[in-house]
Order: C-alpha cells, then structure tokens, then sequence
C-alpha cells in the first residue's frame, strides 16, 4: 500500500472506507437483526448518506444501499419518521394494515424498541472483542516474567544472556518482572555488568553487556513521527547534532524538547537522512498519579535490543478475557479524557474529526494488518461508546427517551422529543465542527 501513500491523500481513501465501513456496517446490523428478532421491520439498511450510488432489494422487501457520502449509515424501521427513527410517521401508520403494524417499530413494546437501540453500541463493542480476542489468539501473547524467551540479535555472548535464563537480579537490581529486567538492562546504559540468572541449574553470575539501539518498530497512526514520514526499522542515531546510541538517549532527548522542534538524524538501510518534527505534548501521569504533559512522538521500540519476552498460546477463554480487557481499557481512556476535557485539564485540539481518522487509518494500513484491525476496533469502540452518551439523536438519548416513558407508563409527548433531537443534532454538528477544524489546523 506505500505505492498509493507516495501520491498525498489518496493513501488515506481506501483504508478509512474500510475501517468506516466496516464499523457503520456492524452497528447498523446490530440494530437491524435485534430489531428483527424482536419483530420489528427494516424497510432501508443504509451505509453512507445522500445520494444513493447503488441498492438492491432482499426477498422481504428491505432495500440494502450505498449512499456517496459514507461518514455513517442508518436503518429506517417500518413507520419511522426519518432515518434517525426521530419519531413516528403517524400519516404511514394510520394507512398500514393491521399485518403491518405489527412490524412497526414505534408500536412494538418498550423493551423491544429499547433492545433495538442498545444493540447498535452493543454490537461495536463486540467487534472490538471479537478483533482483540483473534490477535491473543492467533499471535499469542507475552508472558510478564523476568524470563528471557529469545535471543534476536547476531552474536549472542556480547549480551551475555540465554535464551530461556531467569532474571534474578541486574547489577544487584532485583527484578520480578519482564518490565523490570528491561528497565534494569536499560540502566546499565552499555555498562559491562553481573547479572544473577537461573539456567535451570541453581543461580549463577554472568556478564552481561547491554545497549538498546533507538531502532523504530512501530510507528504509531496519528503521531509527529508518521506525520514526518519515520518508517518502522528507521534507526535514529543523534537529534539536534548529538548522538543518540540508545532508544533510552532518544527517549531522554524528546522528554527535554518540551514539545519544541528536533532535527533527527536517520539511518535508514545504506542511507542517512535528516528530518524535522515536532513532538506532541501528551496528557500523563506521574508515579503519584499528578498529571502532567509530556512530549512524545509517536514510536516503539519493541525489540528490547535483541532481548525477547517468552510468549506463550492463549487459550480461548484467555484470549475472550483479554479482548474485555482492552475494549475496556479504550472506553476507560476515552472517558477519562472526556472528563479532563471538559474540568480544563485535557488539550481540546487532540481532539480528531473524519480527516484525523481517514489519515490515521492510511498510516495504520501502512504499518500492517495487525494495526489496521487494532484501529478498526478503536474506532468500533469509541463509536459505540459515544452513540451511548444521553444525546438526543444518539443511541444513548433514545433510551433516556425510553427510560422516561417507562417511568411515566406514556411516551414523552413528540414536540419535546422534537426540540431534544434538535439540541442533540446541533451539538453533535459543532462538535463535528471543531473536531474537522482541529484537523485542518494540523
């Protein structure tokens, strides 16, 4: 796909259709097929809006299009006012038969309309577990012990370590972990050092010499890295004239930037290169929980200098656990970001509209598959997330409306229900808005 990237903009197309599409389809279709299974009838299943490109129609009826403009899509119930199931068509309910009625879906019970909606959000977070369940299935994942799973660099012995040795200690660093054994290699800053390993045959010391080159392994969509154009296997050898042997150097090096620009030298296969960029101030938190900003580019560096984790298979149920695990840790962000946002302690302007995502899914298309289904699943999420907040014309203010009727036994009387789906759509343009206007900024 880096042939399509070298011609600007037209790399973005094609992934942000499909990471779009893909995510617009499954919310949709969770609408559709539990609104089917509770009796209610679809009449137009639609990806995109405005002018329709293309359609067919199934065996009952139900006509399935593309429309030119594909920033969302709808499902337009029987007896539906607009695609946005807005309110009812009392003019087409009063001339349907009584067979049809039954399929209308502001006639049907409370707790199926109520099923319909939720099913949307439901559908998208099911998509996120279902993507990360795949990954920790057929990847594997790593396994957090101080052991070393594999040797990845020629010329083992300058390292000093096997594959398969327990980490004890690091020059007299005691380590309990992966995370920490690297962090403990990482201080000895290519030091030659007296690591305490187990080879299975009681404890016993080893010299260890250890240097993490500032090799790229990702970058990261979105980031001032791939903004500049870095790719991953990139070596960055000095910033602003001064070398930079280690990934910790470079590492150190952006954290005094203060978010400034930085001149980075680049190895990349026989070349050498220079390019300028800037690093994004990012919220963080420190060992105390106090937040604070801090510069970062946008790249990883996984190999850990040659220094590879043990991984092992996971198990169905392991691999369910762990897809929840990270659905949740993206609404978890999301949310705490949202809330930052709105006390004054989180930047607005990372906040992205549809060209932040049409250029992060270009870049994540770029970096592989795993990345581009890592993206489909943070967009997944965050839709179902955000169609859930109590914003009328939302997912989330349909139920309010709903809730509320339960609570009252009648339905909230459709002149209120029109001023609230007005407010929810005007807000929900500005935001739209200033989100294109923060990308058009970048």
């Amino acid at each position: 796909m880096s042939y399509i990237a070298d011609i600007p903009y037209v790399g973005w197309v094609i992934p942000f259709l499909l990471v779009l599409g893909v995510v617009v389809f499954v919310h949709e279709y969770g609408h559709y097929i539990v609104g089917k299974w509770c009796g209610i009838k679809a009449d137009v299943f639609s990806i995109g809006f405005g002018k329709e490109l293309f359609h067919w129609i199934d065996k009952n009826g139900m006509r399935w299009r593309v429309g030119a403009l594909p920033l969302g899509g709808y499902v337009k119930f029987r007896g539906d006012m607009n695609a946005a199931s807005a309110g009812a068509d009392q003019l087409a309910l009063a001339r349907m038969t009584d067979k049809k009625k039954a399929g209308a879906f502001h006639l049907a019970p409370l707790w199926a309309r109520a099923l319909t909606v939720l099913a949307g959000p439901v559908f998208n977070f099911i998509l996120s577990i279902f993507v990360f369940t795949a990954i920790a299935m057929f990847q594997g994942r790593e396994v957090n012990e101080p052991v070393v799973g594999s040797i990845s660099v020629t010329g083992d012995a300058e390292i000093g370590l096997l594959a398969g040795d327990r980490v004890v200690s690091i020059d007299g660093n005691y380590v309990s972990d992966f995370n920490e054994l690297v962090q403990a290699l990482d201080a000895t800053d290519g030091r030659v050092v007296t690591a305490l390993v187990n080879r299975g045959r009681g404890e016993e010391e080893v010299t260890v010499r250890y240097s993490r080159p500032a090799t790229i392994d990702a970058v990261l969509p979105g980031g001032a890295a791939a903004d500049a154009g870095l790719d991953r296997g990139d070596v960055i050898t000095g910033v602003d004239g001064e070398p930079t042997p280690t990934f910790e150097a470079l590492r150190d090096k952006i954290f005094a930037s203060n978010g400034e620009p930085l001149v980075l030298d680049v190895t990349r296969g026989d070349q050498q290169i220079q390019m300028t960029l800037t690093p994004q101030m990012t919220d963080s938190v420190d060992e105390d929980g106090n937040p604070f900003k801090r510069p970062m580019i946008g790249v990883q560096n996984r190999s850990f200098g040659g220094v590879e984790p043990l991984t092992e298979a996971a198990d169905p149920i392991d691999s369910i656990i762990y897809g929840f695990v990270r659905t949740w840790g993206i609404i978890d962000a999301t949310l705490s970001y949202i809330y930052s946002m709105i006390f004054g302690d989180a930047d607005a302007s990372q906040l992205g509209g549809p060209i932040q995502i049409a250029k992060v899914s270009g870049q994540a298309a770029e970096q592989g598959l795993d990345s581009l289904l890592i993206m489909i699943a943070l967009i997944s999420t965050s839709i179902g997330l955000i169609n859930l907040f109590p914003i009328p014309v939302l997912d989330g203010g349909h139920l309010v409306f709903y809730a509320l009727e339960a609570v009252r036994g009648r339905p909230i009387k459709e002149r209120w229900q029109e001023i609230g789906n007005g407010l929810g759509l005007s807000m929900i343009l500005l935001l739209m808005v200033f989100a294109t206007i923060n990308d058009l900024l970048r």
